[in-house]
């Protein structure tokens, strides 16, 4: 018998797709329940790691809706929704988070150097296609595929769709960043160039307490972390986890005054409008978490964080009031807090930051797969690639061995 054929098409809106349809393909047979609890990440034998995956909140149609309805990810920020969706027999079977890009801000993976030699020889970078969540440095699935279809059919033809889609849209290449390996690796077969960077994640080994971890560490490390602990709240500051019905406008509007104060600082324009907040706040506030910090009855202090089945993902910080040791305890040490009490596996805090090492956060690597129209940039990119992924590892064994914890005591795979 004949397979059904599969059709692929380009939407500019995620509104154009069903949320039951997207939260299908997004998180198949999984929902979040603020928890902690869920199903597993891919299972033994599935090829392409996309059978049961965890709960992850980014790739929802909510999160993603919420990203473009409130102007945060638009055409005329520069983030123009190209979502690939694929129908077997008229049914959505799978989808891509697509954007086309004409810069490449809010990414947290650069290619910026890329861009400005292409452009320095007579070439043309930008459009490119960006696949991923906007603003958004977490690792998560990218070919988003419904259950009960021929999976890796269905992942060839996302791959071999976001090539086309590529010509169509007269982008320069198409990148598919923070993806998962098995993804990667998928992409790698279709002609992708493969990438890897680094972050610092948390791993929970069953600990039942904060004490149990602290535990792990020697001596040195241990010390250091109940002394930052107990002095970022010594100016009489309390700690306030909000989530659900908790979280109020009033929340959202200082937690905002927050964003815009860092954001301001570090990118010069912060990406997320005030709007974003309230959306996701009326659509999945059980998935978010905001530590929140008081003093004198007002909020100081603040990070948002999103819950998944098995991971806490934190996001973004801001302060009013500066005090030592007070970012490390909202975003640090509450989210290893948050994840003991809620039996969390793991906790991812963001892009950068080796000083994370010290606080029992340690490196893992990170995939993105690039596809590059032209053939001479593709080899220069390729050549440059290889050693930048010797590089990676080489540091990665590097930052591994600094990590605080007792000699003896295993780390998670």
């Amino acid at each position: 018998m004949a397979s059904s054929e599969i059709t692929l098409e380009a939407v500019p809106s995620i509104g154009e797709v069903a949320p039951e349809d997207w939260d299908a393909c997004a998180n198949p047979g999984s929902a979040c329940n603020g928890s902690g609890r869920g199903t597993s990440s891919g299972l033994p034998g599935d090829s392409i790691a996309l059978s049961k995956p965890a709960y992850n909140p980014f790739v929802s149609h909510a999160f993603l809706s919420a990203v473009e309805s409130s102007g945060s990810a638009t055409a005329r920020t520069g983030w123009g929704p190209r979502h690939l969706v694929a129908k077997l027999d008229g049914r959505v079977a799978g989808v891509v988070p697509c954007y086309l890009k004409s810069h490449s801000q809010g990414e947290y993976v650069f290619d910026r150097g890329w861009a400005d030699a292409y452009q320095r020889a007579g070439g043309r970078y930008y459009p490119k296609l960006q696949v991923s969540v906007p603003f958004t440095p977490a690792t998560g699935p990218r070919l988003l595929i419904r259950e009960g279809v021929d999976r890796e059919r269905i992942a060839d033809a996302l791959a071999s769709g976001l090539i086309a889609l590529c010509g169509v849209s007269k982008a320069s290449s198409v990148h598919v960043t923070f993806a998962r390996e098995a993804e990667w690796k998928l992409l790698a077969e279709h002609g992708f160039l493969q990438r890897t960077d680094q972050q610092f994640h948390w791993h929970n080994e069953g600990f039942a307490t904060f004490d149990d971890f602290l535990a792990t560490l020697n001596s040195r490390h241990r010390k250091s972390i109940k002394r930052e602990r107990r002095d970022a709240l010594s100016a009489g500051i309390t700690i306030h986890w909000l989530t659900g019905s908790e979280i109020t406008e009033d929340a959202w509007d200082a937690f905002f005054a927050f964003y815009m104060e860092t954001g301001s600082r570090k990118w010069g324009r912060p990406y997320l409008t005030r709007e974003f907040f309230s959306l996701i706040g009326e659509a999945m506030s059980n998935d978010v978490l905001l530590v929140m910090a008081r003093r004198n009855h007002r909020w100081i202090a603040g990070a948002i964080n999103f819950i998944g089945s098995d991971t806490l993902f934190g996001r973004n910080w801001g302060a009013i009031e500066h005090h030592q040791f007070l970012h490390f305890e909202v975003c640090y040490y509450q989210a290893i807090d948050f994840a003991i009490k809620h039996g969390l596996k793991h906790v991812e805090a963001g892009a950068q930051g080796e000083h994370k090492i010290a606080r029992g956060y340690l490196p893992r690597t990170t995939h993105s797969a690039h596809f590059i129209a032209d053939p001479g940039l593709r080899r220069a990119i390729d050549d440059y690639l290889k050693r930048e992924r010797a590089y990676v590892a080489e540091a990665g064994r590097e930052l591994a061995e600094l990590g605080p914890f007792r000699k003896g005591i295993e780390e998670a795979p």
